[in-house]
């Protein structure tokens, strides 16, 4: 057999190593967990060992697979590199799967839908809107974007944006209820809190001070905790972003504007390591584009 000839399963091989599953490297490849499955097979066979130790739920490598993927990567990063310069990125082509927050996937669908998409018509996008935090690799999403500190994790991630966060109350319930002039004060206020996963978000100011309140509204989304404030229900903790126009026209008023909050981080994960397809990298730098313009 030539060098070459197995050049297939070598691709299998190393894109099995770096999305770390058949299924995720299928995604990557284009094509089927068996069919990877099978070219690795075959590779092990041309050399008459073990590349991998499979199990019902983990996929590792062997020392000899250890070994042979140091050897490989760097060629194949080569030759990565070397066909971009002549691979036109209007190329990028297959179904990607992305996970987003809500509020932030509204924020950019739009955009989305007119300028993306049109630009790339050989991707078919499939995108979830939901606040809870899935799994990646076991659903078979290529994107996930989040808000919030990442906690630590084998997935790449992109930093995108640093987004400002405000307190706001409604002149309704000021008047009713009166402006907060420290952090005590705003203890016993009325507040809407933002939940996630069952949880309420304290109130974390820059120096370091949290705030646990008590509520008379939760949700799960920043789109009711805006509905919320403008009801005169009471203090709402949100991104600055959604509610700017509101602030301008004098329906919400920020609160405690001497004592900060930190911003919130908005970041971009995948599980596909340095072999991120075109489609992965094209959308990640589109929407960290778009955050840049609306920030």
């Amino acid at each position: 057999m030539k060098p070459l000839d197995h050049a297939p399963g070598l691709v299998a091989f190393a894109s099995t190593v770096e999305a770390g599953s058949f299924s995720a490297a299928a995604r990557v490849l284009g094509t089927s967990p068996s069919a990877v499955s099978k070219g690795v097979a075959r590779l092990e066979q041309y050399f008459g060992v073990r590349l991998f130790q499979r199990s019902t739920r983990v996929l590792s490598l062997t020392q000899e697979g250890s070994a042979y993927y140091e050897r490989i990567a760097p060629l194949l990063r080569a030759l990565d590199e070397a066909s971009d310069v002549v691979k036109p990125v209007s190329g990028a082509r297959g179904l990607l799967r992305v996970t987003a927050p809500g509020d932030l996937g509204r924020m950019f669908l739009g955009p989305v839908v007119e300028r993306f998409l049109p630009r790339h018509l050989g991707v078919k996008l499939e995108l979830s809107l939901a606040d809870r935090q899935v799994d990646l690799i076991r659903e078979g999403y290529d994107i996930a974007i989040r808000a919030g500190r990442i906690a630590d994790s084998e997935l790449t991630v992109r930093r995108l944006a640093e987004m400002p966060l405000v307190l706001v109350a409604s002149p309704g319930y000021i008047a009713r209820r009166g402006m907060p002039d420290s952090v005590e004060a705003l203890r016993e206020h009325a507040h809407v809190r933002y939940m996630l996963g069952g949880k309420a978000f304290p109130i974390r100011f820059a120096d370091g001070t949290v705030l646990h309140t008590d509520s008379v509204f939760d949700a799960d989304n920043s789109v009711a905790l805006r509905i919320a404030a403008l009801g005169d229900l009471g203090v709402a903790q949100v991104l600055r972003l959604f509610v700017q126009d509101d602030i301008e026209a004098g329906r919400l008023v920020p609160l405690l504007p001497r004592r900060p909050l930190p911003p919130v981080s908005i970041s971009a994960l995948h599980a596909f390591g340095r072999q991120a397809p075109a489609r992965v990298r094209l959308f990640i730098e589109f929407v960290a584009s778009e955050i840049a313009r609306l920030s």
